[in-house]
């Protein structure tokens, strides 16, 4: 049987990555280069991210494009969450994934971001805001300076008696340029609390676009800056570090049979029902529509677990009326995977981990937290 480097079409083979040599079972690859130890499993998890890639373009019959092969790493990377769920219940409802429907997924698809786009703006918008306060301050203070020269010339000026037509005019033309000067200096003035306050636009501009403005949570952008300081954190200090994925469970009949008003008052329950566990080492983020991420630092698997779960029993304990019709939603709960985060190479497939954890609590009956497989 063909290894995924060595079966024909494979991904591995187009980027001139395969090797026949395997460690492990029999090959003769050093030991902790390809097949034991973390860089050998950071390896392996390569090969099979770029296995499953290659499989799901070629098994569809798409495109080898930079766009499609984008979608493809977000899907099985466990970039792309909500993408992939959609995907897998296409597939198991035996319906076509073709180009159409996959570039209409992706389109609507409200989860994902240019995040390094933003931040090159946010860094050169920083750069140029610094370099103009400092250019105008510093060219308001040599103005100030110069004035004071000028000033002390034209009194030397005025202080000599027998000044003949020529002095008299220079000093006229050096109270002009003084004028002028100081006009110059009140610009530059306001020029530069204008920078000001731009920066000050600029910051709340930055802290807003890692909020999720429905439920006040942070958003799926600022989980991932804060899983990757508190990854080097909790590595440095050995430290446990688990990550949850949650679920709101039938969410879409509750929009079709409700209205997406009361659809996103159920998110905003979630949210603050999630929120109640948080604290310095427990964080909770709207990963996007009716999805939750969690982060529990120094927690342990098995107690961030039970933290969730105790979450989900309140949760499905509570009747919750819809405020416009005075009718109740009926009982709301959600799913959720739990997984170690250093059970895995990297914070990325630990994520992707916990999604897989979440999928297969739905599929076993939904309302329930399940474990990911180390």
């Amino acid at each position: 049987m063909n290894t995924p480097e060595q079966r024909p079409g494979s991904l591995l083979g187009w980027l001139g990555l395969g090797n026949s040599r395997r460690g492990g079972n029999g090959g003769d690859a050093p030991a902790g280069a390809d097949g034991h130890g973390k860089n050998g499993a950071v390896r392996q998890a390569r090969r099979i991210l770029l296995d499953e890639i290659t499989d799901f373009i070629v098994e569809h019959d798409l495109q080898v494009t930079p766009a499609n092969l984008l979608i493809a790493h977000g899907v099985f990377s466990g970039a792309n969450p909500g993408l992939a769920r959609q995907i897998s219940s296409r597939t198991q409802a035996g319906d076509a994934i073709d180009q159409q429907w996959l570039d209409e997924a992706s389109a609507n698809d409200d989860s994902d971001y240019d995040a390094d786009g933003f931040d090159l703006l946010m860094t050169r918008l920083e750069s140029t805001l610094s370099a103009f306060s400092t250019s105008t301050k510093a060219a308001r203070s040599a103005t100030s300076q110069y004035n004071e020269e000028l000033e002390q010339h034209v009194a030397e000026l005025d202080s000599v008696q027998d000044s003949d037509q020529i002095v008299s005019h220079l000093a006229v033309l050096t109270r002009a340029m003084l004028d002028r000067t100081r006009k110059v200096e009140h610009e530059m003035r306001r020029s530069e609390d204008e920078a000001k306050a731009l920066r000050s636009n600029l910051e709340k501009a930055k802290r807003d676009a890692e909020v999720d403005h429905l439920t006040g949570l942070p958003n799926r952008r600022a989980f991932e800056a804060l899983l990757e300081q508190h990854y080097r954190e909790a590595q440095a200090a050995i430290e446990s570090l688990c990550v949850a994925f949650c679920d709101i469970d039938h969410f879409k009949r509750v929009n079709d049979t409700h209205g997406h008003a009361a659809g996103d008052r159920v998110i905003k329950v979630i949210g603050e029902s999630l929120s109640r566990i948080t604290d310095d080492n427990c964080h909770v983020a709207r990963h996007g529509g009716e999805e939750f991420v969690m982060l529990f630092r120094n927690v342990p698997l098995a107690e961030a677990r039970e933290r969730l779960d105790q979450v989900r029993e309140t949760l499905a304990a509570r009747e919750i009326i819809n405020r416009d019709s005075d009718e109740p939603f009926g009982q709301i709960t959600f799913s959720g995977g739990v997984a170690d985060v250093f059970a895995y190479p990297d914070p990325r497939h630990a994520l992707k981990a916990a999604d897989d954890a979440l999928y297969r609590a739905k599929e076993n009956g939904r309302n329930q937290i399940s474990v990911a497989d180390s």
